[in-house]
């Protein structure tokens, strides 16, 4: 069966080659478009796609439109997948989309949208549970927290499963299950990982993204 896509994107040149690229693949396609944020929205309430593919910027505000879409599609649509669009590499925009995990999202930076097969591939990971994140904009994330040895390998094998799952987008209680351990020792491991990868100080609400963002920078 094929991907279907709903794109959404204010400049119509750009909308347009997003377009194009994902129609040259036989197992993707494009089912709506939008060139604001209502326009994306609507397109997305009304045909349920597989993936939403958009930029972080629209009207109306020019700000953190494809953020806020990414929210709404989490609470209206949680099957649906989320590729964002951008030509900043900001961190803060990587956290803000992975505030609500990380399964089904991927950021990609515009300049290298002419990359067919990193384009179709991130739409077919979402649209699989899975995730991506522009590398470069990992190499941002991982930069200002850098040490000489990498304190992913300082987790146990069994932290290093907790985050796996975490990476997956699971809560509390469903690695509990995923592992066959109580909540509480999860989050005991998950506190573990938080010290260790020194992130333990930071807002609780960024603590699980960076995490998360640390570990796919190690497993890709």
């Amino acid at each position: 069966m094929s991907v279907r896509v709903v794109v959404g994107e204010d400049d119509f040149l750009v909308r347009q080659g997003v377009e194009r690229i994902l129609a040259t693949q036989h197992d993707i396609d494009v089912v709506g478009t939008g060139g604001d944020l209502d326009a994306v929205l609507a397109a997305v309430d009304s045909t349920a796609p597989d993936v939403v593919v958009t930029d972080v910027r629209m009207p109306p505000t020019m700000r953190d439109e494809g953020i806020r879409l990414a929210a709404h599609v989490a609470a209206e649509h949680p099957k649906t997948g989320v590729v964002v669009l951008s030509q900043f590499d900001e961190p803060e925009y990587v956290l803000a989309l992975l505030q609500g995990g990380s399964a089904r999202r991927a950021y990609l930076l515009k300049e290298k949208m002419s990359d067919v097969e990193q384009l179709a591939g991130a739409v077919r990971t979402v649209a699989g549970g899975g995730s991506v994140i522009d590398p470069q904009v990992v190499e941002r994330l991982v930069a200002a927290r850098a040490e000489p040895a990498s304190p992913v390998a300082t987790l146990t094998d069994r932290e290093r499963e907790v985050l796996e799952d975490m990476a997956r987008g699971m809560n509390n209680a469903a690695i509990a299950h995923d592992l066959g351990i109580g909540v509480r020792s999860v989050e005991k491991h998950i506190n573990a990982i938080f010290a260790k990868l020194g992130i333990a100080e930071e807002e609780s609400v960024h603590k699980r993204v960076l995490a998360v963002v640390t570990w796919l920078s190690e497993v890709g």
